[in-house]
């Protein structure tokens, strides 16, 4: 069954300043594409007005959901918690910053509903732009994509950019995450990739933030960064596809053969628990 409902997690922490424009902008170009569609916003910790911002723009934008990461704070555990309360057949990460455009979500999510399972930008390749991209960053980005490409043997050449799309069982058979921070982004294609789903890479469009401050810190990520790499490469060779998606098989039944009628079913539905993240967020 093709996908019909979208949703966007976007973690969120002091980008109150940000939150106006991007949250309309992406409403905007939803409603023009008529794209049935939610926004996940997640408030992580936030220490200026982020969450009051948010709570006056959901009587504004109707597909907002706000939400409050009550748990453990960091860039990962934020979208890990979006991850935890989307609803929709696929999701898009994008940035509270305003650097991802909403025209390359809608295309995204076109890629989607033909069949694309999971869905990389890049802003790399021909057809993609970057604006205002400070230079000491751009040098250690395009490093660290290089040895991620060398690594795993790829041509996805922007692993470590946040923006991409996924289908839910892509989600879904990604979990568990082990990343907190910024590594997450590096986590979910690298899984999805390993694991055997369907990608595609297209070119996108990355501006520099407008408002507010960057809150990716270089030096305190590269371990982090490294550590899911390797992770993702040990599992890559030397799991043995004990993670490999599993694609369904259609039972094989005959007429003459009836299935007997004296066995009884021995396992027994679980009650639905509460996960952890309905139990540490809160929503508006």
């Amino acid at each position: 069954m093709p996908p019909k409902r979208l949703s966007i997690v976007i973690p969120a922490k002091n980008e109150a300043e940000s939150l106006p424009h991007t949250l309309r902008n992406i409403q905007s170009v939803m409603e023009r594409h008529q794209i049935e569609h939610e926004i996940v916003v997640v408030d992580d910790g936030s220490s200026d007005e982020t969450w009051q911002v948010l709570a006056d723009l959901s009587t504004e934008i109707p597909s907002l959901a706000a939400v409050q990461n009550r748990g453990k704070h960091g860039f990962g555990r934020a979208i890990i918690c979006g991850l935890d309360h989307y609803t929709g057949d696929a999701v898009i990460i994008m940035m509270a910053d305003e650097s991802d455009d909403p025209e390359d979500a809608v295309l995204y999510w076109r890629q989607i509903q033909k069949g694309a399972e999971a869905v990389f930008g890049s802003r790399f390749i021909k057809g993609g732009k970057v604006y205002d991209y400070p230079s000491h960053k751009l040098l250690v980005n395009r490093a660290a994509n290089l040895f991620i490409r060398l690594l795993f043997n790829i041509r996805l050449n922007d692993t470590t950019n946040a923006f991409k799309a996924y289908r839910r069982e892509v989600i879904d058979g990604c979990r568990p995450f082990l990343s907190a921070h910024f590594n997450l982004t590096v986590e979910l294609p690298l899984k999805a990739i390993v694991r055997g789903y369907k990608w595609q890479m297209i070119p996108i469009t990355w501006r520099n933030r407008r408002f507010g401050v960057a809150k990716l810190k270089i030096q305190e990520m590269g371990s982090r960064y490294l550590f899911i790499c390797l992770y993702c490469w040990l599992e890559k060779y030397f799991s043995r596809g004990d993670y490999k998606r599993q694609l369904e098989e259609t039972p094989i039944t005959t007429a003459h053969h009836a299935a007997p009628t004296n066995i009884q079913e021995s396992r027994h539905a679980e009650q639905p628990k509460k996960s952890s993240a309905e139990k540490t967020s809160a929503k508006i």
